[in-house]
């Protein structure tokens, strides 16, 4: 039997934008009345242009931003979406991958010190321990023990990346949200780090929220689709059925514009460089 581990219920998001001199007051609608649904294990893959309010979304989701109106449940709890209500114990739960690698990584801290901090401001577990999990984590996502006394600088995009999936789960969260975590990447590390984020739910069993405007991408490693466009839910279903029978008339015209970089043969071409490697 399957589990929801999250599921959000007629989201809406609006902001209140002050009028000028020459302007009235108006509301922008960013997120529409969305509902949905993820099942542990899964990955949902949230699709749109810039704009469409995928990242809004995903902000409410992890208690970034808070929600109008709508109901979301995490493993079956209902958080308080419109005051940020993540208690603590959820809020080790869900954990956010951004974007920019350069830029979510403080250029000040050791990557040891990255990686433990999520430990020593959640839990109450000892320097000792923080280290030996640290240095775990960099081994599960392909880095090494030698760097845990480097600084962000010395590591490559892809590189600074796979320590940030590393920081999101330091505190063994069952729900990853991932804000466009390869866009930043040449296309052969996002392949690289693509598969390790599929490695990685298949040995811990995580949930994905998958926010990215790259189809490609999106058809490589989504299970289930949602399409947004200009704040609503347009097409939602099994990433098979969305890719080859879209039903709505913006879903079509996204995907005949999309220009589609061929994940599997950067896959087997890297299977292959490792094998010769080897």
């Amino acid at each position: 039997m399957s589990t929801i581990v999250l599921e959000g219920r007629d989201i809406v998001r609006d902001y209140h934008v002050p009028g000028g001199l020459f302007s009235k007051a108006r509301v922008v609608h960013a997120v529409k009345g969305v509902s949905f649904t993820v099942e542990k294990g899964k990955t949902l893959a949230i699709v749109g242009e810039s704009g469409c309010g995928k990242s809004t979304l995903a902000r409410i989701i992890t208690m970034i931003d808070a929600a109008t109106a709508g109901d979301l449940l995490i493993e079956g709890q209902k958080v308080d979406i419109a005051k940020g209500g993540l208690t603590p114990e959820l809020r080790r739960k869900v954990q956010i991958v951004f974007q920019n690698p350069y830029g979510s990584l403080n250029p000040r801290q050791k990557i040891g010190d990255v990686l433990g901090e999520p430990l020593l401001i959640n839990t109450n577990v000892p320097a000792d321990e923080r280290r030996e999990r640290a240095m775990q984590m960099l081994v599960k996502v392909g880095l090494g023990p030698e760097h845990f006394n480097r600084y962000p600088h010395m590591f490559s995009g892809g590189q600074r990346q796979r320590i940030a999936i590393a920081r999101a789960l330091m505190l063994n969260p069952s729900l990853l949200v991932l804000d466009e975590p390869v866009s930043a990447l040449d296309l052969s590390v996002q392949a690289q780090v693509l598969n390790l984020l599929a490695d990685l739910q298949d040995e811990f069993q995580l949930t994905y929220v998958f926010i990215s405007h790259d189809l490609s991408v999106v058809r490589y490693i989504a299970d289930d689709v949602m399409v947004m466009y200009f704040g609503e839910a347009v097409e939602y279903g099994p990433r098979d059925e969305v890719f080859s029978n879209p039903k709505h008339s913006y879903t079509k015209t996204l995907f005949a514009a999309t220009p589609r970089a061929d994940v599997e043969s950067i896959k087997a071409r890297l299977a292959r460089k490792a094998a010769k490697a080897a």
